[in-house]
C-alpha cells in the first residue's frame, strides 16, 4: 500500500489519564489511527499495568499491547503545579479519555462537565466500572467481577461449571465501545463546532452482549446452557474428535449444508430426511444421537483430512487451535512494537485502511516524555 492520504486522526491531540485495560485499549487505537495521544500516568508508580508481567522480553505484555503509539509524561494531578500542565495541554486537546472512580475528577475541577466548560470544543470520555451513578457505581470492577456480576460466566464454560472468557473480554469490549463514542463526537464536533461527553460502563457494556441469554430468560422463561464447545439452539454445532484425538468445530446453518453433511460427510443421505434429524428443532431434540453417529464418522478421519472434506463439501469448519498454533497461524499477519527493551512483534491491528500502511508505535517508559511535553506546553521541567 502507498501512504498517499493523512491518517484519519492525524493532528488530533488525545490526552489519556489511564491505567489498567479498558481505556488505554481505546486510546492505543486513536493512536493506531493517527492521533497524538499523551497518556498521563501517577508519579511514582506509573501505570500499574506496567507491573501485571515481564513476558514481553521483561515488559509487560498487556502494556506493550495497549499503550503504543503513545506519549508518557507522570504528573500528580492533585498538586497545583502538575494540574496546571495538565489543563495546559488540554487547552490544544481535541479528546480527554479518563477512567478513575467516579467523582474522584470533581473536587479537583477535572471532571469531564467542568473541563467541557473550561474547553468547549473538548471531547470527554469517561470509563468507567458500573456508571456514574445506581448502588454499584463505587465498586471495583476488574474484568473476571464483571464476567461474574453481569451473568457472563453464567453461560461461559461446561455444564458442569461457569467459566471465565480466557482474554479480558470486559476491559476490550469496553474499550471498543468508547473508541466508538468518541469517533462519533468528533464527527458530530466537525457539524456544530461544539464538544460533547461519553460515558461508558463496563456492567452496561457486557448486559448489552448478554442481550440474547437475557431475552430467552425475560421472554421466553428459558435459560441459556453452558455448552462449552457447542452451541445451545442451533444442531449440529460444536466440537468433535478426529482419528488421533485433534478436535474440529463445524457449524451446519440451513436445509442445503445439512444435506451436504449428510451425503458428504456422515456418507448417508437418506439422513436429511430421517424424522429425528430432518430440521434444527428435531436435531436439538435428538441431538445425542445425532452427535453419536457426527462421532463415529469424524473418528475415521485425521484432521487434515478432514478439514479438506469438509471444505469440498461446503461446511463451515475450523480446527481447535492453542496459543502456539495462532503463533504460525497462515493466516496471522503480525506488526512490531518498538519497546525500551527492543522490538515485540504482535497482531497486526485489525482495520486496515486502504491507500494508508499501519505501523505501530513505540511503547513508551515511564515518563519518557515527561521533559519535552513540559517544554513544549510552556512550562518548566
Amino acid at each position: 500500500m502507498s501512504d498517499t492520504n493523512p491518517a484519519p486522526l492525524s493532528g488530533k491531540l488525545v490526552v489519556a489519564l489511564e491505567q489498567a485495560v479498558a481505556a488505554p485499549f481505546c486510546s492505543s487505537r486513536l493512536a493506531d489511527a493517527g492521533a497524538r495521544v499523551i497518556k498521563v500516568e501517577r508519579k511514582g508508580a506509573g501505570d500499574f499495568a506496567r507491573a501485571y508481567d515481564t513476558a514481553a522480553n521483561g515488559e509487560s505484555a498487556y502494556f506493550t499491547w495497549l499503550n503504543r503509539g503513545k506519549e508518557s509524561v507522570a504528573l500528580d494531578i492533585k498538586a497545583e503545579d502538575d494540574r496546571e500542565i495538565l489543563l495546559k495541554i488540554l487547552e490544544s486537546a481535541d479528546v480527554f479519555i479518563q477512567n478513575l472512580l467516579p467523582g474522584a475528577l470533581k473536587k479537583l475541577g477535572l471532571d469531564s462537565a467542568s473541563l467541557r466548560e473550561k474547553f468547549p470544543r473538548l471531547v470527554t470520555c469517561d470509563i468507567t466500572g458500573y456508571g456514574e451513578d445506581g448502588p454499584m457505581r463505587n465498586a471495583k470492577a476488574y474484568d473476571l467481577l464483571v464476567q461474574c456480576e453481569s451473568g457472563l460466566a453464567s453461560v461461559t464454560g461446561t455444564p458442569d461449571a461457569p467459566g471465565r472468557v480466557g482474554v479480558s473480554v470486559c476491559d476490550i469490549a469496553t474499550g471498543m465501545t468508547a473508541h466508538a463514542g468518541i469517533c462519533e463526537a468528533l464527527v458530530a464536533r466537525d457539524r456544530t463546532g461544539t464538544g460533547s461527553g461519553v460515558s461508558v460502563a463496563m456492567f452496561d457494556v457486557m448486559a448489552d452482549w448478554m442481550a440474547v441469554p437475557l431475552l430467552f430468560h425475560d421472554y421466553a422463561g428459558l435459560p441459556t446452557p453452558r455448552t462449552g464447545l457447542g452451541h445451545s439452539v442451533i444442531c449440529p454445532y460444536g466440537a468433535f474428535r478426529c482419528r488421533g484425538g485433534d478436535q474440529v468445530v463445524i457449524s451446519v446453518q440451513n436445509s442445503r449444508e445439512w444435506d451436504r453433511f449428510c451425503a458428504q460427510i456422515l456418507g448417508d443421505p437418506a439422513l436429511a430426511t430421517d424424522p429425528r434429524f430432518h430440521d434444527n428443532s428435531a436435531r436439538i431434540n435428538n441431538k445425542s444421537a445425532l452427535e453419536t453417529l457426527i462421532a463415529t464418522a469424524f473418528g475415521a478421519h485425521d484432521r487434515a483430512e478432514l478439514l479438506n472434506l469438509l471444505d469440498g463439501a461446503g461446511i463451515a469448519s475450523a480446527a481447535v487451535n492453542d496459543v502456539a498454533a495462532l503463533s504460525d497461524h497462515p493466516q496471522l499477519d503480525r506488526s512490531t512494537i518498538e519497546t525500551p527493551s527492543g522490538p515485540i512483534s504482535v497482531a497486526m491491528p485489525p482495520i486496515r485502511r486502504s491507500n494508508i500502511e499501519t505501523a505501530l508505535g513505540l511503547s513508551p517508559a515511564f515518563d519518557a516524555d515527561g521533559a519535552a511535553i513540559r517544554a513544549e506546553f510552556g512550562l518548566r521541567s
